[in-house]
């Protein structure tokens, strides 16, 4: 049974999980973000990792730190030392995947960290244990759920975390055969997450028929949220939580 007991049961709305932190007000996957979602009422958070050249872990969402930060270059060829000298807005760093656990381990109320782990240039880097390690260090695998658009780093989370429940991720303009998860019986999994295009009440219950529960991504028009929510999904990931409090009504 996986350890997120708290998380995978069922609940009386849809879970507020801050895309990047609350990215609408604050520097995208930055402790900022990350800190002010969980101010805004979110119950958890989605944030993105991948290795840098020196070997640790960090939180950003590009392969490259052009759009993000005021910098220029891959992140895969940057060393942490170079990545901290980046302004990621509004004199922010890029964080490490430990200062987000350990930023978010003190907040008033448990926050569900949802880990895209994103080595899709790099599949064979060993991001997969890394990350798994880290999160076992601090022992927070009780708010813990990893996702990954590569069904393949998904089994490798299997096997290497089977205790930790996990995410497959994936968008209406993927080719059929991913979008249409063919893989999944081979995949150990708990959770759907696709994008907000795919929910209707009639897609959510014949996933919850499979035993999947679903997290829909990214949920920021008003109408999505209310939708989202009205179709019985499990989460619902947006970059407000504030504004997904006030059209859930909590």
């Amino acid at each position: 049974m996986p350890a997120m007991n708290h998380w995978l049961n069922p609940i009386d709305r849809p879970l507020i999980i801050g895309h990047r932190g609350a990215s609408a007000h604050a520097p995208e996957n930055t402790l900022a973000a990350f800190v002010l979602a969980v101010a805004q009422g979110a119950d958890g958070i989605e944030l993105d990792v991948m290795r840098c050249a020196t070997g640790e872990v960090v939180v950003i969402h590009d392969d490259t730190v052009d759009r993000t930060t005021n910098g220029t270059g891959w992140v895969r060829r940057m060393s942490l030392a170079e990545l901290r000298k980046l302004d990621a807005g509004n004199g922010e760093r890029i964080p490490t995947l430990d200062e987000v656990i350990v930023v978010t381990a003190g907040a008033a109320r448990p926050c569900l960290l949802n880990i895209e782990v994103k080595n899709y240039a790099t599949p064979f880097d060993g991001l997969e244990k890394q990350v798994v390690e880290i999160v076992r260090q601090h022992g927070c695998e009780d708010r813990v759920l990893f996702s990954s658009f590569n069904p393949l780093t998904v089994r490798r989370l299997a096997q290497l975390a089977p205790d930790v429940p996990r995410g497959i991720l994936y968008h209406h303009d993927m080719p059929i055969h991913l979008r249409d998860v063919w893989m999944a019986p081979l995949v150990p999994h708990e959770f759907r997450h696709p994008d907000i295009r795919f929910i209707t009440p009639e897609y959510v219950t014949k996933l919850k028929a499979q035993g999947k529960r679903v997290n829909t991504w990214t949920a920021n028009d008003r109408a999505d949220i209310a939708r989202a929510a009205a179709s019985g999904v499990h989460g619902i990931i947006g970059d407000s939580p504030l504004t997904m409090r006030e059209v859930l009504g909590i």
